[in-house]
């Protein structure tokens, strides 16, 4: 797999912050795609998140990433320790000499921008997805503000943005007040053939499924609430809670107070596939998202599927399915949603999985990302005529 005969291989340096969620899958996935059509790739995270999980994925790509797999310490905020990892990352940068700093997330998009800031001669170019990050921020609070500021300087230092959807484009626009300056394309998260098996749903112990970050962006609060309303109502779904994060206790304790505790079972992060098999559908209820995994995996699977209307999700379900989604923050509406789909015949739910999965087939292809973010790196070593 190479993605021209012609074309020399790139030297690649992945920046970002967490090796978490949908951003370290999106890494992974272009960066083993990468090292597939030939290209020399590495890393560059933080060393304090990520867990075992991290830990047993860096080290079986050890010996395929040939410019290796560099973690320091990072701060989710602004912080002292920034200096240190922005110190580490110009060092790590002028070592490998990289064709490509690949810029990642908030984090990572200042991690390898604000040094391109000072070398308007570079030989190398600056790639950047946002993955949400600065752009997932209510508009009109102090950080957005402070955050937008940031995106606009280092807009200069930007040579190619890779945005991961429409809707992310669509909020540079909206936020920063014009389309970048400089190159930009969408290029579609995408997900692999092996993802399209269909799931067996025969010893299905849950009625329903919640798969994600335990955090207040994610909506699990509503989706408790939405439970307590179906439970006066004589309704008692159970539903398998699989994630962590920094509202876990929290969330734990509302299902206690809300009287569902008995239906919510909460389990540690777990491989996707092994979930969806557990639960007849799978509940989304995101406040905010840019174009999730979660849903991209699951979809793909043939899993039926509740989502709320936000971020990208829309272009996942496309113009056939995009009427199912709703609101978020309406529990009501929620409940309904949840009534519904457990209510619908079984053949009904696996056929309209299957031919939202369809959609997903078509459009949103683990080569064809791959592919187009290397096409952007070519695009951009062109334009600062460096011979590619």
């Amino acid at each position: 797999m190479t993605d021209s005969p012609a074309a020399r291989p790139l030297r690649i340096l992945h920046v970002f912050r967490a090796p978490l969620g949908g951003l370290f899958r999106h890494v992974l996935d272009v960066a083993r795609g990468q090292v597939e059509r030939g290209h020399d790739v590495g890393v560059f995270c933080d060393s304090s998140t990520g867990g075992p999980r991290a830990d047993a994925v860096f080290s079986e790509l050890a010996g395929r990433l040939t410019l290796g797999v560099t973690r320091v310490p990072m701060s989710r905020y602004p912080s002292l320790t920034d200096l240190k990892a922005q110190l580490s990352a110009i060092a790590l940068r002028r070592r490998l000499a990289p064709d490509v700093v690949h810029c990642h997330g908030s984090k990572g998009g200042v991690y390898g921008r604000i040094p391109a800031l000072f070398s308007p001669g570079r030989a190398y170019v600056t790639a950047y997805t946002p993955h949400g990050g600065s752009f997932n921020y209510k508009p009109g609070g102090l950080e957005h503000k402070i955050y937008m500021s940031v995106e606009r300087l280092l807009e200069g230092a930007t040579d190619m943005f890779l945005f991961e959807s429409r809707f992310i484009a669509g909020r540079f626009e909206a936020y920063i007040g014009h389309q970048p300056r400089t190159a930009h394309r969408v290029v579609l998260n995408g997900v692999s053939d092996a993802e399209f098996a269909p799931i067996d749903h025969g010893a299905a112990e849950f009625d329903l499924l919640y798969l994600g970050e335990l955090r207040s962006a994610k909506g699990v609060d509503t989706l408790i609430e939405a439970l307590s309303l179906m439970r006066r109502e004589g309704l008692s779904p159970r539903i398998l809670i699989v994630g962590s994060g920094p509202d876990e206790d929290e969330l734990r304790q509302m299902t206690r107070e809300r009287g569902v505790a008995d239906q919510c079972v909460f389990e540690p992060p777990a491989p996707i596939r092994m979930a969806l098999s557990r639960a007849r559908a799978m509940v989304i209820p995101s406040r905010a998202e840019s174009l999730p995994y979660v849903i991209l995996e699951a979809a793909a699977a043939a899993q039926p599927l509740i989502s709320t209307n936000v971020g990208g999700i829309a272009e996942i379900y496309g113009p056939n399915h995009r009427q199912r989604l709703i609101p978020a923050d309406d529990p009501v509406v929620l409940a309904g949603a949840i009534r519904e789909m457990l209510a619908m015949p079984e053949a009904g739910r696996l056929a309209q999985a299957a031919d939202l999965a369809l959609h997903v087939r078509q459009n949103f292809r683990l080569d064809d990302m791959i592919d187009g973010v290397v096409a952007g790196y070519r695009d951009a070593l062109k334009a600062r005529g460096v011979p590619c």
